[in-house]
């Protein structure tokens, strides 16, 4: 998978098309990403304490990532990741401009 957590990205397809987002959390076996403030749903949470009210609490789900794109600040747009070798150090590069992701 070529998203990790920390990211920047873009929606591509879905209700959320065209929303932008940082991964919070990535899950490979599933080839999910969870992504803060998208593909967001509803969720009855019960009282903890005594005398506490239960709430509804609004949480982001994961989702597939072919539905989602790495963001290029230099292009401004979503972008295909290749890679580049430098010595040892292995970077993710911008397909479009060549420059680092």
């Amino acid at each position: 998978m070529k998203i990790k957590k920390g990211d920047n990205i873009i929606i591509i397809s879905g209700k959320d098309r065209g929303k932008q987002g940082k991964v919070l959390g990535v899950f490979p076996k599933s080839e999910k990403i969870l992504v803060d403030g998208v593909a967001l749903r509803k969720k009855h949470q019960r009282s903890r304490k005594q005398g506490q009210k239960g709430e509804v609490v609004t949480l982001p789900t994961p989702f597939h990532v072919s539905n989602a794109m790495l963001f290029c600040k230099n292009c401004g747009r979503g972008a295909r990741a290749g890679y580049k070798f430098s010595g040892d150090i292995k970077t993710r590069i911008c397909k479009r401009c060549k420059n680092e992701i």
